[in-house]
């Protein structure tokens, strides 16, 4: 990925869920802008290889590992990027978790609270950390990775979507709360090409793409780029709202003018049985 200018020269950025997939790609381009990035996981050893991938493209850049669900981890971070990056301009929500799967019914209450926390109160921590230590001060901007499926519902990942909703509604309560110091906004992917949802990309990339109007699922780059874009000044009468990064998901019916069985849907519920 190439950026011509370094539009976000002197800025810091905490990325949550960032050694692999779309946090990474999301490091990758702040660090290309000219932010430095202060990234974390929960797989110490990946987080490592992609501290060393980003400063070997000539980023700043350090780690934290831990999990977003332990309120410490978020504080944590959020003093790592102060002390060695000189601050947290920019915070990403990126950490999620896609379990439990299943028809709500079935769900434990455990595992439901256990989404609701990845998902959605990391998110509000972080940023709240972010805001004590910097943000409230220096101002900011902040962008939270949701789905294009919190629009609609699937089957099998109930848990997921009402979450992400949540993170959606969330975005926008932050957006007016934290104006004019700190723009909030939301990416929310269709079907990217990640580990994560490897089950349901895999074995089925062509007919799903085919179903697409822009012909193919999505890259970690596409979000990236769309992210790099809200937190830089070329955003700066933009918040809270939500860019949706989807290959043309919600409009894909207007193909054939009639709703055709929707791929994913397809695989999720192969998936689930």
């Amino acid at each position: 990925m190439t950026v011509r200018h370094p539009a976000l020269h002197g800025k810091a950025a905490i990325v949550t869920g960032a050694s692999r997939g779309i946090g990474f790609a999301v490091a990758q381009a702040l660090v290309a802008a000219g932010a430095g990035v202060c990234v974390t996981a929960r797989d110490p050893a990946g987080l490592r290889t992609a501290v060393e991938r980003l400063r070997a493209s000539g980023g700043r850049a350090v780690g934290c590992a831990g999990s977003v669900a332990v309120p410490e981890h978020l504080e944590a971070c959020v003093a790592l990027a102060v002390a060695e990056l000189g601050g947290a301009d920019i915070v990403v929500n990126n950490a999620a978790t896609n379990t439990p799967f299943g028809p709500l019914m079935d769900i434990d209450p455990a595992g439901w609270r256990d989404a609701f926390a990845v998902n959605v109160e990391a998110p509000l921590r972080l940023v709240q950390c972010a805001w004590r230590a910097w943000l409230r001060e220096h101002g900011g901007a902040v962008v939270n990775i949701g789905t294009e499926g919190a629009h609609g519902v699937g089957p099998h990942v109930g848990a997921y979507g009402t979450s992400k909703a949540a993170l959606l509604h969330l975005t926008r309560q932050l957006a007016g709360e934290l104006a004019p110091a700190v723009r909030v906004n939301a990416v929310s992917p269709g079907l990217v090409r990640t580990e994560m949802a490897r089950f349901v990309w895999e074995r089925a990339e062509p007919e799903i793409a085919d179903g697409l109007p822009l012909g193919r699922i999505g890259e970690p780059d596409d979000i990236a780029r769309a992210v790099v874009w809200l937190v830089s000044d070329e955003a700066d009468w933009v918040t809270g709202a939500e860019l949706v990064v989807d290959g043309g998901t919600r409009v894909r019916a207007a193909r054939t003018g009639a709703p055709e069985p929707y791929a994913v849907h397809e695989r999720l519920r192969a998936h689930g049985g």
